[in-house]
């Protein structure tokens, strides 16, 4: 089992659940765009939230964005420890940092010096594009091998002086380099993991990618944290997280929507259908499964351990409940299932 250590109040590792990040896309310099980002990915599930702090303007916002945030910040550093500091004395949660970036030993001494005092985590973030040159001349090129190996190197510089509430995360854009390289993080430390697939793509490929990459890794049993890298609206990468998650089934709730994939026997627009009911209940926490069947003969069979369905007739649908006897339904089917979910979890 990996250490635990804490975000604000959310705990990371040691047994704790499996949480979802993501990264506002905003410029943090315009305070109110990013909090009002921040407060959308939140509704939509994502439990931290990293924002780029690049300039004294940005680091100077983080007291306005910590004090009315929903949920505890990340504050992600590159090349300047000042604004680390001051990131922490404007009451971040958590630093994403490169030790081999921010100017030294020296330097890192009084990042880790300020992280203590102020009882904030940091995540140490290695990726395939910074890689130090003695690992490339190890390795030749950048590999699992030379991801952990550079990760461990920098956290080794913050325990030198003394700080250990340490997160690791090594990815790269090849799913299969990344799914390597935390495997043998796993095997070699107990730092809690955060783990995706960088550059991961459009939501299309990138969720193809996540979902091999994030999947197996926790399938493993490996990996506290998660964040589903997309090109686009972060808010997307919150609900493929969730997906994830509850794909692997270590999440349970929200409305899990099956569907068949439908066949020459299919009487009604399965897909159709499927899309009205996962989008119309999208941010709900509640856990239901709700199956969308195209045809009556293995339907309703299939579909049974669904908590509510529907399956399709040749002048109707049959909608059906666990426990209950099925009914036969007419009409617009997308809204009689709809209507019917909401009756369930009226009832819940």
């Amino acid at each position: 089992m990996t250490r635990r250590v804490y975000v604000g109040g959310v705990a990371i590792g040691g047994g704790a659940k499996v949480t979802i990040q993501s990264m506002t896309n905003t410029d943090t310099r315009d305070r109110e765009a990013t909090l009002a980002q921040i407060r959308q990915l939140a509704s939509a599930g994502c439990e931290i939230v990293r924002v780029s702090v690049y300039d004294d303007a940005c680091a100077e916002n983080v007291r306005y964005l910590v004090d009315n945030s929903p949920v505890p910040l990340v504050a992600d550093i590159h090349f300047d420890y000042r604004l680390a500091i001051k990131s922490l004395e404007n009451g971040i949660s958590k630093l994403r940092i490169n030790p081999g970036n921010i100017g030294g030993e020296a330097n890192v001494r009084r990042v880790a010096d300020c992280l203590k005092a102020h009882s904030a985590p940091v995540r140490i973030g290695v990726n395939s594009g910074s890689i130090e040159k003695e690992l490339l001349n190890k390795y030749g090129l950048p590999c699992p091998e030379a991801l952990v190996e550079s990760a461990l190197n920098h956290a080794s510089l913050l325990e030198k002086y003394g700080f250990t509430d340490i997160v690791l995360s090594m990815k790269a854009s090849n799913v299969s380099d990344t799914v390597k390289a935390n495997r043998i993080a796993a095997r070699e430390c107990d730092y809690p993991l955060h783990i995706g697939v960088t550059e991961a793509g459009t939501r299309h490929m990138g969720g193809i990618k996540s979902a091999i990459g994030i999947g197996s890794l926790l399938l493993d049993g490996i990996g506290d944290t998660v964040r589903v890298s997309l090109t686009g609206d972060p808010i997307n990468e919150v609900y493929a997280a969730k997906d994830i998650l509850k794909a692997v089934g270590l999440r349970k709730e929200g409305i899990d929507v099956i569907s068949c994939p439908t066949c020459g026997r299919t009487c009604i627009p399965v897909g159709e259908i499927a899309d009205k009911v996962a989008s119309e209940f999208r941010d709900v926490s509640m856990p239901l499964t709700v199956a969308v069947m195209g045809c009556v003969v293995n339907g309703v069979g299939e579909g049974s351990h669904a908590d509510i369905g529907i399956a399709g007739g040749k002048d109707g649908g049959i909608l059906f409940r666990k426990g209950k006897s099925p009914v036969t339904v007419r009409g617009e089917l997308a809204q009689i299932l709809i209507d019917a979910v909401k009756q369930e979890l009226e009832g819940k």
